[in-house]
């Protein structure tokens, strides 16, 4: 081995020798300390021995290692090996435990929307679509440009979800406060969203609070009961319904609309069903022969309720426009086209629509008021046609269990939920009863069954 007393400048002179991988230059002040040269770098290396095993540590580059702190060093190591303790095992164990600790600092300090993400992905399994999808908008950045309607002073672009600017923060920081001032502050711009978005964060707060990786970062008082009613507006029951007198011009304005909008806005009032529940209605969930109807339910899934004479009418003259292929030639610009046929199928939506990208009836609401206005009657909610139906199911007596069971209301008695199981027939008995009613009020023929419904009036 070369020994000399290292100094700055026979450092600075060492080089790897040319054809070589690497030199050494060994001190003798420190007999164990050496400078290792490469092409391309120095380092100072220890070098000693444990258990007969030759045993080398790299202690730093010459050019940020003093000369005097190097020889500190290899003395500190030399002692550790005497202690029969390997620097190297000793030198992992530093750089996990920092590497742990910036580790665990990222991850206290991280959004809780790493959090949130990591919770609609375990959830989604259990939840529905619509669920999802909901809990995805609370979240949403927004920027998006709108494809339905918008409100008055909004802008063409979607706004950041709900939720988001306190999901920036770490889960650390949503405390009490926290949440109070977010209530505080969206209670008055939009309190139905404020009270929604405060039920699934103090969802996914539990939830991260049963897991080992965001334990210790949760405040168990974030979104107390007191806070929710301290901060939140009680919230008014609707009560917008179609009273018995207001049925005759209801129905006349609706039956004015093009086809489309008048046979789902009728269906929608003598079905119950919710909006989207009918909007997304396939003709495979219609039967024609056994008179019934498959509607997705958002409670249990799907449910089928009877397709009552009136109903089955109007679907019916849908399905003939729906089979019914375009003409062999139009007329555009006073000029004779002909029309591809070849391309041409019928629509799979019941209730389809030409201009909408889904392919079916999205925004049924600009019609309904239409014919709101057009018959003089004060504002009304698509859900309160839902409303309509199950009040006005009390005229002819119908028990409550029925209606709630054709409108796909989750039980809400002990009896109902395990001894009443309705067979299809008895539903309809009271649905047709139903109808009727509706329909004699309105000044209008409820057809028999399997008659067809008087045409709905209007252009398509």
């Amino acid at each position: 081995m070369q020994r000399e007393r290292l100094t700055p400048e026979r450092i600075r002179r060492f080089t790897c020798p040319e054809g070589t991988k690497q030199a050494f230059l060994w001190d003798t002040e420190a007999p164990r300390l050496a400078v290792r040269a490469t092409a391309g770098a120095k380092a100072f290396i220890f070098e000693s021995k444990l258990n007969r095993r030759t045993i080398r540590v790299t202690i730093g580059d010459v050019r940020a290692w003093a000369l005097e702190d190097a020889r500190t060093e290899a003395r500190r190591l030399q002692t550790e090996i005497d202690q029969g303790t390997d620097p190297r095992e000793e030198k992992a164990e530093r750089i996990a435990a920092s590497e742990a600790r910036r580790e665990e600092l990222r991850r206290t300090e991280a959004s809780a929307l790493e959090a949130w993400n990591a919770y609609l992905q375990a959830r989604c399994a259990r939840w529905s679509p619509r669920t999802l999808l909901d809990h995805q908008r609370l979240s949403d950045p927004g920027g998006k440009p709108k494809t339905r309607g918008r409100k008055k002073g909004e802008g063409d672009t979607t706004q950041p979800g709900i939720l988001l600017p306190l999901l920036a923060h770490p889960l650390k920081k949503i405390d009490g406060t926290a949440v109070r001032a977010f209530l505080k502050n969206e209670a008055a711009r939009r309190p139905t969203q404020a009270k929604n978005a405060f039920t699934r964060l103090r969802a996914f707060l539990n939830w991260c609070a049963e897991r080992p990786e965001y334990q210790g970062q949760i405040h168990p008082d974030a979104c107390t009961s007191r806070a929710a009613r301290d901060e939140l507006p009680k919230r008014a029951p609707k009560d917008d319904c179609l009273q018995r007198e207001q049925l005759r011009p209801w129905f006349a304005a609706v039956r004015a609309l093009p086809a489309v909008p008048a046979a789902y806005l009728q269906s929608l009032l003598l079905t119950g069903a919710r909006r989207e529940e009918l909007a997304s209605l396939r003709w495979e969930d219609v039967d024609f022969q056994w008179n019934s109807l498959r509607i997705r339910d958002k409670v249990e899934g799907e449910r089928t309720i009877p397709l009552t004479p009136f109903v089955a009418g109007l679907l019916r003259d849908l399905k003939r426009r729906n089979d019914t292929p375009p003409p062999q030639w139009r007329i555009l610009h006073s000029q004779r086209i002909q029309n591809d046929l070849s391309t041409w199928q019928p629509s799979p939506w019941v209730f389809s629509s030409k201009t909408a990208a889904s392919g079916r009836l999205q925004e049924p609401r600009a019609a309904h008021n239409r014919a709101l206005t057009a018959a003089g009657l004060p504002p009304l909610t698509l859900h309160g046609l839902r409303r309509s139906f199950g009040t006005l199911a009390e005229w002819v007596e119908c028990p409550a269990g029925v209606s709630a069971q054709i409108m796909g209301h989750k039980p809400s008695a002990l009896a109902e939920k395990h001894y009443r199981r309705r067979p299809l027939d008895l539903l309809r008995v009271w649905h047709t009863k139903i109808e009727g009613w509706i329909l004699e009020q309105a000044g209008i023929e409820q057809p028999r069954q399997q008659e067809a419904a008087p045409a709905v009036r209007g252009v398509a």
